[in-house]
Parts: C-alpha cells; structure tokens; sequence
C-alpha cells in the first residue's frame, strides 16, 4: 500500500482544503495510508546566512522522503497560492530537496465557482521550478467549488459526480506513482542539480 503525504496548503484554523484531504484519507483509507501534515508554525523564509532550516520544515522533508507521493490541496488568494504554502516550499527547496523526483497530485477547494483553478496553475509551476523539480500528475485537476457547502455533517462530499472525477483522479495518481518509481535513472543527478543551483549565480 502507497504512502502519501497530505499537505494542508493553509495555516488557516479552518479550511475546507483541510476537510477534502481528511475526507481523502478515510475514503481512500482501504488504497493508500494518506498522512495528513499542517504547514503551521514555520518561520517566514529569510535565506539565513548559516543555511540553517527550522526543524518543523525537516521533520516535513522526512516524511516527504518516506512517503510515495504528495498531495497537495491549496486554497486561491489574490489569484495565486497562499503565503504560507509558498513558505514552506521555500523552506523545503532550501538546502534540502525532498520534493525532487516526487509525484505529486494537486487538488484545491475554494468559496466561489472556480475552485482555485489558478492557484493551482500558479502551483504548478513552482513545482516545476529548479530547486523543486517535483513530478507534477499532468491533466489533473481536482476543483472544489462553493465547498462551504460542498461537504456534509460527517465531512464527506456530498456531489457524487464531483466524487466520481475525484475516484479517477485518485486512481491515476496511483497508476502514477507507479510509473514515476520507474522514472528515477537521473535522480540522483536531479537533486545534485538541484542542490547546486542558485539564483546567486545566475
């Protein structure tokens, strides 16, 4: 059974991204071991002369490292992701590179009609970045609109065919993840890559 880390892509104490990844978990609970891992807590990124990273970002790389795959639901603020989601990406592109290599499946839920369609396109491409280099699942969204209203008293979905596209989207990321544990000739190449790179030098 898949490991999968669940980042919550908000420190905000209630989030309806915070209730699809829970709802992932114990939907998918009898498929894959879903983990889910807040992002609160860490300091705002400053690029610290020491190159010294919080431990509270370390303990996430680990279970980056551990774990078969992300999942990563962002909400949309001003069109894009939020400053707390950036941070951590930040922070786990700084020194150490968990995320490279990684197949990560990117859902997000928001208030409004859009579901956080750009945000999620903004999110891509940090994934994509250099210092990332994240094996972002291609033709995947998963957009939760109107989601105040979107789950029940139990927190489950209550539109079955918002349900039925998630089952699909779930079932590809596993098929997925197995194929990128077959994509790793260059890994290790990949993070060294990653590691030496630096806007600094450019």
């Amino acid at each position: 059974m898949n490991k999968y880390i669940a980042l919550v892509g908000t420190n905000s104490d209630k989030s309806t991204n915070r209730e699809l990844l829970q709802f992932m978990k114990r939907h998918y609970a009898d498929q894959a071991d879903i983990e889910v891992v807040e992002i609160k807590g860490l300091p705002v990124f400053n690029k610290p002369d020491n190159m010294k990273v919080p431990d509270a970002a370390l303990a996430i790389a680990d279970k980056i490292d551990q774990s078969d795959g992300v999942i990563i639901s962002t909400p949309e603020y001003d069109h894009s992701v939020p400053a707390a989601l950036m941070n951590v990406l930040e922070w786990l592109s700084y020194g150490i590179h968990p995320f490279v290599d990684k197949p990560v499946m990117i859902t997000g839920s928001s208030y409004g009609a859009l579901g956080s369609s750009r945000a999620q396109g903004h999110l891509r491409i940090i994934l994509d970045s250099p210092e990332l280099r994240a094996r972002i699942m291609p033709s995947s969204e998963f957009l939760l609109d109107h989601s105040l209203q979107a789950f029940d008293d139990d927190g489950n979905l209550l539109d079955h065919e918002k349900l039925s596209k998630l089952d699909g989207l779930f079932a590809d990321f596993q098929t997925f993840v197995g194929l990128a544990k077959q994509l790793n000739h260059a890994t290790s190449i990949n993070r060294q890559e990653a590691s030496d790179y630096s806007w600094d030098k450019q």
